[in-house]
């Protein structure tokens, strides 16, 4: 894949990366090209000859030759078996809820598609060269989000994005919500029927829970240093030392990720005015300052965890049964096994989820600490006002950081410690991974918006300061350019107005990347 030219992204079932998933997902207006590999297509086309010459044979297959979950025992004619593949897609698609946006469902088509080029799964070319085709062409198959057990993998919505290719279901192209056949003939596709084995392929994995994790994860990681951000400016607001960052004390504990961030930080508040000098008589800050390095750096190990979970996700091989094919005698083995089983990715989602919660948890502590004045120790006037009393300043805005880091709390809860018996107590252990995923997601959006309160809460503190340092008196390298670009958007608030449209033009800075982007290019600008 490092040799394929930009705009082209070539699937071998081996090699996808995150920043691949990204950029498929989200990259408007000119989203990448996805093409299968040669080597690929030769081994998807052997497996399908494997899955032929096993009906020739009149062999027992799984889902080939049976039926599926407690009907597994239940015996397939042959000329039945492609309307078995049928009859998999549309009984199994009984998804609810809101569908998915276009970026997740993207991310959920490319990656069961390159599931599929492994050559595990008995799948025709043409079958999985249509689903690139719908990808290439922008057919976004209607995915409900709800219904999934997360184990014989993500069976309802998978249905759901697999109703088009036999021209069912329900399908967006360019902004409208058409029947499946109207949106593939529109966009030039024609839908097949399906092969024997290629329904249960289509339906049997995690690349729903997968897709959401991929996104989530890496959105962790913006948010990551968003909250890193945050908590500097908030510090400066404060009258905060940078002290308790000093690289000698992060070698006594060396926690990789503790360093890094600690390593962040100062880079964040080097040549600042606003911090207190380390002869002070007062030694230390609060924990919610203080301790920075340690619970962001703890909430980084959490990312990187899931980081690598899904990175070997991406290109695993996670339906059943799996098609082996000796290369020197050309002996044919289908395997039942329990890869589409979503435990990995469930548990590395409940614990980034409660990584994320902490980040939200601590932004929200500092932001109290902002607004009331006798825990401040009087550096900033209470609720961020002069007028107090006539005016509410920032206490509300700390009620809903106090709500959303509380509904946290409760989607922390993990889900990958829950589990119900399905199909007749067959499939009687399930993860719960999708249960997960969306957690993980609705979490998220909740930090997102604590940490853009304390950025608006961070900018007045810090014009409260300057109206004692002086309004020419400097940030650090990275703060300065996050009070500079907050201002932008956000006025210093003299008088209570409504917040909440403020609020939400710095989420959206947050949301869009603009704000980590902002200031990771000042400090290198500064350090060049």
């Amino acid at each position: 894949m490092n040799d394929t030219p930009p705009g082209l992204i070539t699937l071998d079932g081996a090699s996808l990366t995150l920043e691949q998933v990204v950029a498929v997902a989200h990259g408007e207006p000119n989203h990448p090209r996805v093409v299968l590999s040669d080597e690929a297509a030769l081994r998807v086309d052997r497996a399908a000859q494997a899955v032929q010459q096993l009906l020739r044979e009149g062999r027992i297959a799984y889902g080939i030759t049976t039926g599926f979950g407690a009907f597994k025992d239940r015996v397939i004619p042959n000329d039945q078996v492609e309307l078995l593949q049928h009859n998999i897609l549309v009984s199994h698609a009984v998804g609810v809820g809101e569908p998915f946006d276009e970026p997740t469902t993207r991310a959920i088509m490319l990656i069961r598609a390159n599931t599929l080029a492994r050559g595990y799964s008995g799948v025709r070319r043409s079958t999985l060269q249509l689903l690139l085709d719908m990808l290439n062409a922008g057919v976004h198959p209607v995915i409900p989000q709800k219904g999934s057990l997360g184990a014989s993998g993500d069976l309802a919505p998978l249905a759901h994005m697999s109703l088009p290719l036999i021209g069912k279901g329900a399908a967006r192209l360019r902004g409208a919500v058409l029947p499946g056949a109207a949106a593939m003939r529109q966009a030039g596709l024609q839908p097949i029927t399906l092969a024997a084995k290629e329904g249960l392929a289509l339906t049997n994995g995690t690349a729903v829970m997968c897709a959401v994790g991929v996104l989530e994860t890496v959105r962790a990681e913006r948010l990551s240093q968003v909250a890193d951000i945050a908590g500097c400016l908030s510090l400066e607001a404060l009258y905060g030392t940078d002290a308790a960052f000093d690289e000698r004390i992060q070698a006594l504990r060396p926690f990789p990720r503790q360093q890094d961030c600690a390593r962040y930080l100062r880079a964040l508040l080097a040549g600042s005015e606003f911090v207190r000098p380390r002869n002070s008589t007062n030694v230390q800050d609060a924990y919610t300052l203080r301790c920075i390095p340690q619970v962001h750096g703890a909430a980084r190990d959490a990312i990187a965890y899931a980081r690598w979970a899904f990175a070997i996700e991406l290109n695993a091989v996670t339906d059943n049964p799996l098609l082996f094919v000796d290369e020197a005698t050309g002996e044919i083995e289908v395997i039942s096994g329990g890869n589409f089983h979503g435990e990995p990715l469930a548990i590395a989602m409940d614990y980034l989820g409660l990584a994320v919660s902490e980040l939200g948890n601590i932004s929200e502590r500092r932001i109290m600490r902002l607004t009331d004045e006798a825990s401040n120790t009087h550096v900033l006037p209470a609720f961020l006002t002069r007028q107090g009393g006539l005016n509410s300043g920032f206490m509300i805005a700390q009620y809903t950081a106090a709500a959303l880091a509380t509904e946290n709390k409760v989607l922390s809860h993990p889900a990958s410690v829950d589990t119900i018996p399905t199909s007749a107590n067959v499939e009687d252990h399930v993860s719960m991974g999708m249960t997960a995923a969306l957690k993980l997601r609705h979490i998220l959006d909740n930090v997102e918006r604590i940490l853009a309160i304390e950025l608006m809460a961070a900018a007045q503190g810090v014009d409260f300061r300057k109206q004692e340092l002086g309004m020419t008196a400097r940030l650090g390298r990275g703060t300065q350019a996050a009070y500079d670009l907050i201002r932008a958007h956000v006025p210093f608030i003299q008088a209570d107005v409504e917040m909440s449209p403020y609020i939400e033009a710095v989420h959206q800075l947050i949301a869009s990347d603009v704000l980590v982007r902002e200031v990771n290019r000042a400090m290198s600008e500064i350090r060049e």
